[in-house]
């Protein structure tokens, strides 16, 4: 029996999430275990200037003889573009790497140019084997999964840990933060990084080989990288007074950086993904957590936020033309993505993975980096 419609009174979290609860005050665990968790990894303040400052300066002393302090991936989103300007103005020498899996926005791109150009970095540009992207995202559709951003979330991962073992370089600076990321449904999605998982949905309805298609095991993310590379990831955009708006005005002006419209949608996948598939196909709206991230950093208002839900990303079947335009790269018709996506929905339980392990990981994840101050 599904619950009755009810909206949280702090966020815009509701009830399209099936496994949202409200305390007696009307008021969601999203929000409520955000504001708990912003205690310990947030930090807009001196504290945070503080322990930024510690940072860099133990790399700086470290990575002193070293071509490169550390590493950033690139997509020209606002999150990795700001963090570029940051690491810059920290005075460390990143070397920036950009992960291209075939679905780049022309303005993202420009991003990407720009921001390089004008900061003076160093950039690899990593290109995935399109016709294994290709394959593993026509998988991910066939398997009628929520999380369709999985292959390229975790071939981006993958190919940054991989050069950063290759160039020697074991601090990960990342652009995750807690201002505009801090609430996710877990029911809206699965990790990116349980290969697994991916393995699992690719090997029963794939069609191809996966030769060079890059990918990180658990062993290798919770083992190898932390205990014997001693990798540290790093997320500088916690410790400061991070304003998204405030952020883009700054890489328009210095920059000369675009606003693409929409979180992530510097990717033209991910935009039809977020804005078309998850809310047509599952009722999932990823503006919700977008912008109840927003209210519980204090960037944005509840009204606020109730307002920019009331508009339409698509309106008036605008999703056509985004949607023939995936159809096509995936090398498929229109006629038959369509089929593919009014399939029955499946949960990532219906296929092999590791969450159980992956629920240790973080767990020693966190040990470990409460140990070590990160």
């Amino acid at each position: 029996m599904s619950k009755p419609y009810q909206i949280c009174n702090r966020c815009v979290m509701d009830t399209t999430d099936p496994e949202i609860t409200f305390d007696k005050e009307g008021n969601c665990n999203h929000c409520n275990n955000a504001i708990e968790q912003s205690k310990s990894v947030w930090f807009p303040n001196e504290e945070g200037e503080e322990k930024l400052k510690q940072i860099v300066q133990e790399i700086k002393t470290e990575r002193r003889n070293k071509e490169y302090d550390c590493i950033i991936g690139l997509s020209g989103g606002v999150d990795s573009s700001y963090l570029a300007f940051k690491v810059i103005k920290l005075g460390l020498r990143p070397l920036v790497v950009h992960v291209d899996c075939g679905w780049n926005s022309e303005m993202a791109v420009k991003n990407v140019e720009n921001i390089v150009k004008k900061l003076g970095l160093d950039l690899h540009t990593h290109v995935v084997d399109w016709q294994e992207m290709k394959d593993v995202q026509l998988a991910y559709f066939k398997a009628n999964v929520a999380n369709q951003d999985v292959p390229q979330d975790h071939a981006i991962f993958a190919a940054l840990y991989s050069y950063a073992v290759k160039n020697n370089i074991n601090y990960v600076f990342s652009g995750s933060n807690f201002a505009t990321e801090s609430i996710l449904p877990k029911a809206w999605g699965y990790t990116a990084l349980d290969y697994k998982s991916l393995k699992s949905i690719h090997k029963r309805l794939g069609s191809r080989k996966l030769k060079r298609f890059p990918h990180v095991t658990f062993f290798k993310r919770y083992i190898y990288f932390t205990f014997v590379r001693r990798m540290k990831i790093i997320k500088p955009l916690n410790l400061i007074p991070y304003d998204k708006e405030k952020a883009i005005e700054i890489m328009k002006n210095e920059l000369g950086w675009q606003y693409y419209g929409g979180k992530h949608h510097e990717s033209r996948f991910t935009k039809f993904f977020q804005a078309y598939y998850l809310p047509h196909k599952f009722g999932y709206d990823k503006r919700r957590a977008h912008l109840s991230s927003l209210i519980v950093s204090g960037q944005l208002s509840r009204n606020e936020a109730l307002e920019e839900m009331k508009k339409e990303i698509y309106p008036n079947g605008s999703h056509i033309e985004d949607m023939e335009y995936v159809a096509k790269k995936l090398g498929i018709s229109s006629a038959e993505f369509e089929q593919i996506i009014e399939m029955p929905n499946k949960s990532y339980n219906d296929y092999a993975n590791n969450e159980k392990l992956f629920k240790l990981g973080f767990k020693i994840r966190n040990l470990f980096n409460k140990k070590e101050n990160i």
